[in-house]
């Protein structure tokens, strides 16, 4: 009889918790379209925030319907043989040619949505002066200018900003006119925060800044895509994007590690590539490179419980290390490239 009636129970809150993310559903449904009725939007505005809306309405249905945490400790592997390449190991670039050809192929990403406020500034962190007067945009569009003086080439550069650092980086990039590097900008999404006893909009006033948030990173895809950047750079041939963050000087173009990805068979190209370098006491952010599930994955600090942060360790950069379990050294990740005629083909129709 116990049994009878706790299985009842646990059907009738299953079916009460079905209920609730169905009317969460419909009632985000009219948010949104109480949103894109503003008067205070243009119609250019209006389709740009549709389509951004759009996303953020899947990523509201995926919050809605996963359970659990996203990691399970248990499935975590160490990394493969062969998982990460020396980077002595990969052959040497071509002759000058070679290397103008596969520059053509090329755009490079800087991500600029941040603002300095980590480094006590105010305004886009991008234009924190590091090095005298030059800040990172100036040492960014520095080195791709040379970059493209050597090879004779026209690899652009493209900021991908946020409704936070758009319009001072919009103002600043007119100074750059006259230099050899072709700069395009887009912006991430503009996502509504949610109450967290409602998980509806705090607001349905699309100029209420405050409201709203830039999704990070991870919208890159979508937002490429909505730009029209994406088919613009197809278009003129290029395949491959290299992604990094505004303030990684580092992350500058490699021939070699270019060339590794060009060279891969046809049938099998390199879909996705991460530059990394081994971390060092002053990275304190991110996480580590696990084997998950047959996949290699970065587990982000964030998914990590508390009582696995606590391993033994000088600092939770080794997070997941454990004696019997992670050999290799941690990486931090220096910038990503894409194949961007694969990964976004099955993103997105074109």
């Amino acid at each position: 009889f116990e049994v009878a009636v706790l299985a009842s129970i646990t059907a009738v809150n299953s079916q009460k918790m079905l209920l609730g993310r169905q009317d969460a559903r419909e009632d985000l449904a009219k948010e949104v379209k109480d949103i894109l009725q503003s008067k205070n939007l243009t119609e250019g505005r209006r389709k740009e925030l549709s389509k951004e809306l759009e996303g953020f309405t899947r990523l509201f249905d995926r919050f809605l319907s996963d359970k659990g945490p996203s990691i399970n400790w248990d499935k975590i592997e160490p990394l493969p043989e062969g998982a990460i390449r020396a980077y002595d190991s990969l052959p040497l670039s071509g002759d000058e040619a070679t290397i103008k050809l596969q520059l053509q192929k090329l755009v490079i990403v800087k991500l600029n949505g941040g603002l300095g406020t980590s480094m006590g500034c105010t305004g886009p962190k991008s234009l924190i002066a590091v090095r005298g007067e030059n800040t990172f945009l100036d040492l960014t569009v520095q080195q791709i200018e040379l970059l493209n003086n050597k090879y004779g080439v026209d690899v652009p550069l493209l900021l991908m900003d946020s409704f936070n650092t758009d319009e001072d980086t919009k103002k600043i990039l007119r100074k750059y006119h006259a230099l050899n590097v072709r700069i395009e900008t887009f912006n991430q999404s503009c996502y509504p925060r949610i109450s967290r006893e409602s998980l509806m909009p705090i607001s349905n006033d699309p100029d209420e800044m405050s409201a709203w948030y830039p999704p990070g990173h991870g919208d890159f895809y979508e937002a490429f895509y909505n730009s029209g950047l994406l088919k613009k750079f197809l278009d003129e041939g290029r395949e491959y994007v290299f992604i990094s963050n505004i303030d990684n000087l580092g992350a500058t173009i490699d021939n070699s590690i270019l060339n590794h990805v060009l060279s891969q068979p046809t049938d099998k190209p390199c879909e996705f590539v991460a530059e990394v370098t081994d971390k060092t006491r002053a990275d304190v952010k991110g996480g580590t490179l696990i084997q998950y599930e047959g996949k290699l994955r970065l587990l982000e600090i964030a998914q990590v419980e508390r009582d696995h942060v606590s391993l033994p360790c000088e600092n939770y950069l080794n997070l997941a290390r454990t004696p019997d379990l992670f050999t290799e050294p941690l990486s931090s990740e220096k910038g990503f490239w894409l194949f961007v005629c694969v990964l976004f083909a099955g993103l997105f129709s074109f």
